[in-house]
């Protein structure tokens, strides 16, 4: 084995929260009578709530307050009660890891509690050693910090992790920690600034597994 440590962003690659995510935005918007704006909405996907704030800000100005709130109730009556599905391929991949002793994080830019909440209902969190999340570090996704203090706090040299992503942020993110990292593209594709990157892209946590294996 050449790692010795797994990380997994949560939303969109272990969870299929992106799309219930968009879903419930668009109602907001709806219910508030304010345009969707997808260009803007795709942008802050894998960002922390500070960068989420300051993007759509800039695209709703000061509607941007009754968006937020309507889009929060939304959201939490649904992920905070309801288990979102789990993508395929995710709990093949913990077993095969478990199986080899290969201890795993999560580094999300989602709340820590809602994090947990959201593993919980999943039936995910047992395989985790810890979770780090966006409001413990300073500078959010693309930034490397989330994925270093994972690492740190796994006691595991970065360059021994390997990462699994699914948004362009979340690369930024790992490839700078110097992780070998998986992307596997959930509502966005890798632009070309993240496809130069050289990391290792792949259709499902499937074809992740296979590639894990031949290593």
């Amino acid at each position: 084995m050449k790692f010795q440590a797994a990380i997994f962003d949560m939303d969109g690659l272990l969870l299929d929260t992106e799309q219930v995510c968009m879903r419930v935005f668009k109602q907001s918007c709806e219910a508030q009578d304010l345009p969707f704006l997808q260009e803007a909405y795709l942008s802050i996907i894998g960002c922390n709530s500070v960068t989420i704030d300051k993007i759509l800000r800039n695209a709703y100005g000061d509607d941007l307050d009754r968006l937020h709130a309507e889009w929060r109730k939304r959201y939490d009556a649904i992920v905070k009660h309801e288990a979102i599905p789990v993508k395929d391929g995710v709990i093949e991949l913990l077993e095969w890891l478990k199986a080899n002793n290969i201890p795993t994080a999560v580094a999300t830019s989602t709340q820590k509690d809602v994090a947990k909440i959201k593993l919980r209902l999943a039936g995910l969190d047992g395989y985790f050693a810890n979770i780090t999340t966006g409001c413990e570090v300073t500078h959010g996704k693309p930034d490397p910090e989330i994925y270093l203090l994972a690492a740190s706090r796994l006691n595991v040299d970065p360059s021994q992790c390997v990462a699994f992503e699914d948004s362009n942020n979340g690369v930024r993110s790992s490839v700078a920690a110097n992780m070998t990292t998986f992307q596997v593209p959930d509502l966005v594709e890798p632009c070309p600034e993240v496809l130069a990157l050289g990391h290792s892209i792949q259709p499902s946590l499937h074809h992740v597994l296979t590639q894990l294996k031949s290593l």
